[in-house]
């Protein structure tokens, strides 16, 4: 299990971030990159802190250069994770109760939808965890 120094270098979250950009896909904002002509997609999935992640974004954008259609959805509806002043997790377990897996596993099948309605046949998914600890 890891421990809280997994959080201890939290990104500066930058929504002009990257070499796509961001609009609607499934109702939900969405970081795109890479040709939309592309038969094959990643879904890229944050960690806790979103998907205006820089590092995130330049991951994105170096799978699109690799071919693929790239989408990174905004699972967290704007609201990532903030450290406490302090640099503690001290409010992780609350905005975890908030912001379940549940309604991302079912906002992924969405965003699938409508990515088979733009023509891609194949769709691969990664995630990405900041490590934090059972709480």
């Amino acid at each position: 299990m890891s421990g809280p120094q997994c959080c201890s270098n939290p990104p500066t979250l930058n929504p002009t971030s990257g070499s796509g950009h961001v609009e609607k896909l499934g109702g939900l904002d969405s970081y795109l990159t890479g040709s939309c002509d592309s038969k094959l997609a990643i879904v890229l999935i944050s960690d806790i802190f979103g998907y205006e992640a820089p590092n995130l974004r330049k991951l994105a954008d170096k799978v699109a250069a690799a071919g693929f259609f790239v989408v990174v959805p905004d699972f967290l509806y704007g609201d990532p994770y903030v450290l406490a002043a302090d640099g503690s997790l001290g409010t992780l377990p609350d905005w975890l109760k908030c912001h379940g897996t549940d309604k991302g596993f079912e906002d992924v099948k969405v965003v699938i939808e409508v990515l088979k309605s733009k023509g891609v046949s194949a769709i691969g998914a990664v995630g990405f965890s900041v490590g934090v600890p059972r709480l």
